[in-house]
């Protein structure tokens, strides 16, 4: 009887908080359905598991800072023929091409969802255990930039590293008169065969050296990127555009 009494204060030491939840319930169902210990201890156990894959996937997916409502199931493919659907989920159901560190660029013009689709595959991933980071390039590069004027550049990065996949949203926004834009080269040579990155940009390659400070840079970061990398061009319609003229169309 002692043992039992204990029981939830061991637990609780233990931070076995679904094992504390339901080890009564469960054990009234193993009486009832006459189970043996270990299946008893099983069953709590993979409750426990799965319930603690569940809270590390809504960790993961809070942290991540992904646009809400980006999945493949509501991304308009027929629009877009241009994109192979078949190939994109692929990208989106098997984790392989990440835990290898290898890269996807989606390039195209603003508005044919470029974003939707690198949103809707990092969230897929992240329910299969990646974590993602996602974050606007212009937004990235101010907060890299600062960290470099107060001498934590480096930390920066390293805690970047923690993220098996770095979505870089608009990489084509940020220009190099605007922000010193080899802070992102930093990060891009840090990741380089490390960490996987999904890159979106309205510029073709060929138009990168707008973001960088030089022609050697550019020439490096790009070789970096597109080593271990799959180019896919998105071309179409905008999606906004389809979108604005639809609300102009009604009100007319």
């Amino acid at each position: 009887m002692n043992n039992i009494l204990t029981l939830p204060l061991l637990l609780k030491r233990l931070k076995l908080v679904n094992f504390l939840r339901d080890w009564e319930e469960v054990g009234e169902e193993a009486r009832a359905k006459n189970w043996s210990h270990p299946s008893y201890l099983h069953h709590l156990s993979e409750i426990e598991v799965n319930a603690r894959d569940s809270n590390k996937i809504k960790r993961y997916m809070r942290e991540s800072k992904l646009p809400s409502g980006k999945t493949l199931s509501s991304f308009k493919f027929d629009s877009i023929p241009s994109i192979n659907k078949g190939q994109v989920e692929a990208f989106a159901d098997n984790a392989k091409w990440v835990k290898d560190a290898d890269n996807l660029i989606l390039l195209g013009p603003s508005g044919v969802g470029k974003t939707h689709l690198a949103a809707a595959i990092g969230a897929s991933l992240i329910a299969q255990g990646i974590r993602v980071l996602f974050a606007k390039t212009t937004s990235m590069v101010q907060q890299l930039q600062e960290a470099k004027n107060e001498y934590r550049l480096p930390d920066a990065i390293a805690k970047l590293s923690k993220y098996q996949l770095l979505i870089l949203d608009d990489i084509g926004y940020a220009k190099k008169d605007e922000l010193e834009t080899s802070v992102l080269f930093e990060l891009i040579a840090d990741r380089y065969e490390s960490g996987s990155m999904i890159i979106t940009s309205n510029l073709a390659f060929s138009e990168w050296d707008q973001i960088f400070p030089d022609n050697m840079m550019t020439v490096a970061a790009v070789d970096r990127i597109i080593h271990h990398s799959t180019v896919i061009k998105v071309s179409g319609e905008s999606y906004r555009k389809k979108t604005s003229e639809k609300i102009v169309n009604k009100g007319a």
